[in-house]
């Protein structure tokens, strides 16, 4: 990638680390499954009247909104709910290197030894990462591989479908998604009225935030770097997200992270920096 995409990638995970700040902060006032529907509601008011879709691309859009919407994101907010921030962002990204061995069975991307090497480093790094007594109970450990899973999988469908312009597929796919989240948080929660009502500007901050900032702007950039590049080029650059995290922990919470975490951070960086080489016996990749 040229290095202006490569600086987007950068811009885009930084969003969504300073994301999970937020919404863990969040979903302390707005039950999770909720916060996850207004999330998409609000994407889907201010994308969709901008934008059209054919018949042909909606089964495309509806795939996605099951495996991001209701996988991913249902998913990593309940996760939120029920474990430490930093940890959740860790384990979050094992969708990276799903993605990319995905990506390699299924569109034949040559992965080459150092991305190799580099996807054992991260793996590593994030294990180092996740230990201690932070390390989630066994059910929100569940829901954070199967949202992981569920945005690797986003990745290759978008990759897959017929173009169609980032935005739209945003605004689309929160329109398709929101019901889904507001029936699944029906089922399983209550007391939804009374968080609403009681909800300060930490809650509707995380709403507002999450819509905005992580879903409009920095994933429909993410989808055009998909669209344009190998998934293997674009994906690792997520797994910098845990190591942005904890900073924004450390500057915006006051956290103090123990060593351990520093050590894990670091081994990540080394990981990803090796996963983001170009092997050497691929061709060169277009500007």
């Amino acid at each position: 990638m040229p290095l202006k995409d490569k600086l987007l990638a950068i811009a885009v995970v930084s969003a969504w680390a300073l994301n999970m700040i937020i919404v863990k902060q969040g979903v302390a006032e707005i039950p999770p499954i909720l916060m996850s529907a207004l999330r998409f509601a609000l994407v889907a008011a201010l994308v969709v009247p901008f934008t059209r879709i054919t018949r042909e691309q909606l089964p495309w859009l509806l795939l996605v909104s099951l495996t991001f919407g209701l996988m991913h994101f249902g998913l990593l907010f309940i996760a939120l709910s029920m474990s430490e921030v930093g940890t959740t962002a860790v384990l979050v990204q094992l969708g990276a290197p799903i993605a990319t061995v995905l990506a390699a069975i299924f569109f034949r991307e040559r992965l080459g030894l150092a991305r190799i090497l580099g996807l054992a480093v991260t793996l590593v790094g994030i294990g180092v990462l996740a230990a201690g007594p932070t390390l989630p109970a066994p059910m929100p450990l569940l829901l954070l591989v199967l949202s992981a899973s569920g945005w690797a999988v986003s990745n290759l469908v978008i990759k897959s479908m017929p173009e169609i312009a980032p935005v739209t597929v945003m605004g689309w796919t929160s329109l398709i998604a929101t019901p889904m989240l507001a029936l699944l948080s029906f089922a399983l929660e209550d007391g939804q009225v009374q968080a609403l009502a009681a909800a300060g500007w930490h809650g509707w901050l995380s709403v507002v935030y999450s819509a905005v900032i992580s879903s409009i702007i920095a994933y429909g950039v993410w989808y055009w770097l998909l669209q344009r590049h190998p998934v293997n080029s674009v994906v690792p650059y997520s797994m910098v997200q845990p190591m942005l995290t904890v900073i924004f922990g450390i500057a915006l919470l006051g956290d103090t992270p123990a060593p351990i975490k520093l050590i894990g951070a670091a081994i990540v960086v080394a990981g990803v920096a090796l996963v983001l080489r170009r092997p050497a016996d691929l061709l060169p990749e277009q500007a």
